[in-house]
């Protein structure tokens, strides 16, 4: 394996993680958490919230505001 396979698959992650939250929101806002939809991504929950830190700095096009924390962190994702 290269050097660059973990990256290239965290990117091919982080767009999917991306796609799915810029299409949920797309009627306006949607509140989630991660292991909720861990199944529909095809993505851990620990991914999930690891992708999400990273997504909330740099996804131009959605606003994601962690939104509480009861068991599990709920996520607000909404577009920009």
């Amino acid at each position: 394996m290269s050097a660059t396979t973990p990256a290239n698959e965290t990117e091919s992650k982080e767009s999917r993680l991306k796609n799915y939250l810029a299409q949920k929101a797309s009627d306006g806002e949607v509140y989630f958490k991660s292991k909720f939809i861990a199944d529909e991504v095809g993505l851990s929950a620990k991914e999930i919230g690891a992708l999400m830190v990273k997504l909330r700095d740099s996804a131009t096009d959605l606003e994601i505001e962690k939104w509480s924390y009861t068991s599990a962190t709920t996520w607000r994702v909404t577009r920009a």
